[in-house]
């Protein structure tokens, strides 16, 4: 087979690739023949590739595996063609149904990177982390920009949006600037204590975390938080972060139960209900890692944001760092996704209106929905480094055997929703979710 490295085309700021030239030339020189398609906003530059021994053609026409980050317009797709990329259609996402129906007409066969899993259904390649590192930065910009707008002076002026740093060693060393000030002046008294929360504590969160720990933290309970918020005899030179797990987010609906997480996994809102609202008052900025769909309680609500910030009030929470960025999900007043070019907007809950920027009744919503983009070159190395392992296993397989009969890796078996125009037996379910998507 030959793989093809396609060049992106959803955003104008996907600049990311899923193989970097070190990696492509490792898998070459072991005998699989790749090339990429040319690209002029790549954040690996075409004569990289070129010096790393990698051809750069114009198209992929005769390539039998196409390799992609983001979904594929349904009319560049090629019959008999081998996907890989996220294609973001195993819910049933409505968006997407066109794209996997004409997947099916051209007898194609596609394995998505969110659903290569092991055994216990873990995903073993993302770019969770980088969406944390990226996040928290753009978290910590909008709130020195939201202070400078309510004219409150203060350290976090100086960070930068994550995008405009050559690398995250600048996005460091300013950090470590920050955190100098910090810890010699404090925050700033209009805002301490300053507190961080944290929903979540899976990769998003730990790579989010990993940038505000560049900072002087002390971290709290969140039993701790109610004690602590509104303390100002408490040591202004540090931020207070805390991180909530779900048994502190979620309390069952029947009286006397103790929390079950595999329980609550069950039932959702069939057995449980959100307890979040009861620190929201005690917050500076939320940070949202959890994932979240329609069977589970949202931790903020747009009631709850109406009463936050009723006429007359002016709530500690200023900031929401949306990483997870499920439109009107979790936290129900991410309204819209944003992208790098135009990152903030605030939520008023008075006029259910989003306005682009920082100033506004409400909170400032960081809502970017490819948040690792902003952070391209490291992004792309480390998913790069897990997705080669994978890559030898595809390009010998003989894909024209039965499902069934396929000799690959069983983390890449279940990833293929769509083999040579059927749906896999796992995916046989994704039949009703076409069946009612409308035909353009």
């Amino acid at each position: 087979m030959k793989v093809g490295i396609r060049n992106e085309d959803k955003s104008r700021w996907e600049r990311r690739v899923p193989l970097v030239p070190s990696d492509l030339a490792a898998l070459r020189d072991a005998g699989i023949d790749a090339v990429v398609q040319a690209s002029s906003h790549r954040a690996f530059a075409d004569d990289e590739f070129t010096q790393a021994g990698v051809p750069v053609q114009k198209d992929l026409g005769d390539c039998n595996v196409i390799i992609g980050i983001k979904e594929i317009p349904p009319a560049k797709l090629e019959a008999g063609k081998v996907y890989l990329y996220f294609a973001h259609v195993f819910k049933g996402q409505p968006a997407n149904m066109p794209m996997l129906r004409r997947l099916l007409e051209l007898k194609t066969t596609l394995l998505d990177y969110e659903r290569i899993v092991d055994a216990k259904n873990r995903r073993l390649i993302f770019f969770g982390r980088h969406a944390g590192l990226a996040g928290m930065i753009n978290t910590l910009w909008s709130l020195g920009k939201r202070l400078e707008v309510e004219g409150i002076p203060s350290a976090f002026s100086r960070l930068k949006q994550a995008r405009v740093y050559a690398d995250l060693s600048g996005a460091r060393e300013d950090l470590g600037r920050i955190a100098a000030r910090i810890a010699a002046d404090g925050v700033p008294e209009a805002i301490h204590p300053l507190v961080v929360g944290f929903t979540g504590y899976g990769n998003v969160s730990q790579g989010a975390q990993e940038i505000l720990d560049l900072l002087p933290v002390r971290t709290i309970s969140p039993a701790e938080l109610k004690s602590v918020a509104h303390d100002r005899a408490r040591d202004a030179r540090v931020i207070y972060k805390v991180v909530f797990k779900e048994a502190d987010l979620i309390e069952p609906l029947e009286a006397g139960k103790v929390f079950d997480l595999d329980d609550y996994y069950r039932k959702g809102t069939g057995g449980y209900r959100s307890v979040f609202n009861r620190y929201l008052n005690d917050i500076s900025v939320l940070v949202n890692c959890v994932y979240w769909d329609g069977r589970y309680p949202r931790l903020l609500t747009l009631p709850q944001c109406r009463t936050l910030w009723a006429p007359g009030r002016s709530p500690k929470l200023k900031v929401i760092g949306d990483i997870a960025c499920d439109v009107n999900g979790s936290v129900e007043c991410t309204v819209k996704p944003t992208d790098p070019g135009n990152p903030v907007y605030v939520y008023e809950p008075g006029t259910d209106k989003a306005i682009d920027g920082f100033a506004g009744d409400g909170p400032v919503m960081m809502a970017v929905e490819i948040l690792p983009s902003e952070i391209p070159r490291e992004s792309s190395t480390a998913f790069s480094r897990v997705l080669k392992q994978f890559l030898p296993h595809l390009a010998m397989a003989d894909l024209s055997k039965r499902f069934a009969d396929l000799a690959l890796p069983p983390e890449l078996k279940r990833a293929m929703i769509v083999h040579r125009g059927e749906l896999t037996p796992d995916y046989a379910y994704l039949n009703s979710f076409l069946a009612s998507a409308a035909r353009p």
